[in-house]
């Protein structure tokens, strides 16, 4: 048991990483658009995130919604970044990815803590969590940072007309996903470090 503190903590911040990458997928908040045009956009702001657009309107009101008016991407439109359709791929891989890694290194930890000496069995498991905890935190840097890269060079989009929104925006910024997916992906990351970091101790049984 002295010898796993370090895959305790892999699956202790594989954990929070996992729900961080969770929360990441689910805002709307990516980019944050500025926009000049307040006939229809009441606030001047509009978030774009990785599934739908919404902004604040005393004009087009959505059901359920208040104020705030959303459409949702349906299928895949040509006219969308692939950013998005990158983004929308790669953090469900990523949720995917990070549970099997935390089922991994449950399994590798349970054998442990309850005294099941299988060298084969518990580093395998651990191996194979580590090697899913840094695919999970590979998913989910490169959308992060393919979106960051978007929003720093103040990138267009050709929003179909359905959607009120502008094809170019007055100035944007990084919404709040974007700092919580860097999180999530750091705190992966070190999570497959740590498990891939285990050493059966020596002179146990196999």
């Amino acid at each position: 048991v002295g010898t796993s503190h370090l895959q305790l903590a892999a699956f202790a911040l594989g954990t929070i990483g996992w729900i961080l990458c969770t929360i990441s997928m689910g805002l709307v908040e990516w980019r944050v658009w500025h926009v000049d045009n307040t006939t229809v956009i009441s606030s001047g702001i509009a978030w774009v995130g990785i599934w739908k657009v919404c902004f604040i309107s005393y004009l087009h009101v959505s059901s359920g919604y208040k104020e705030q008016f959303c459409h949702k991407f349906s299928g895949y439109d040509p006219s969308m970044p692939h950013e998005i359709y990158a983004a929308q791929g790669l953090l469900v891989i990523a949720m995917v990815t990070g549970l099997l890694g935390l089922a991994a290194t449950i399994f590798a930890l349970r054998n442990i803590y309850m005294g099941i000496s299988h060298k084969i069995l518990i580093t395998h498991f651990f191996l194979v969590g580590g090697f899913f905890y840094l695919f999970a935190s590979l998913c989910v840097l490169i959308p992060v940072s393919w979106n960051f890269y978007s929003v720093a060079h103040n990138q267009s989009i050709a929003f179909p007309p359905s959607f009120y929104m502008p094809s170019s925006p007055k100035a944007q910024e990084a919404g709040a996903a974007i700092p919580v997916g860097i999180i999530a992906a750091i705190l992966l990351l070190l999570s497959g470090t740590f498990s891939l970091s285990y050493r059966y101790p020596v002179g146990m049984n196999t």
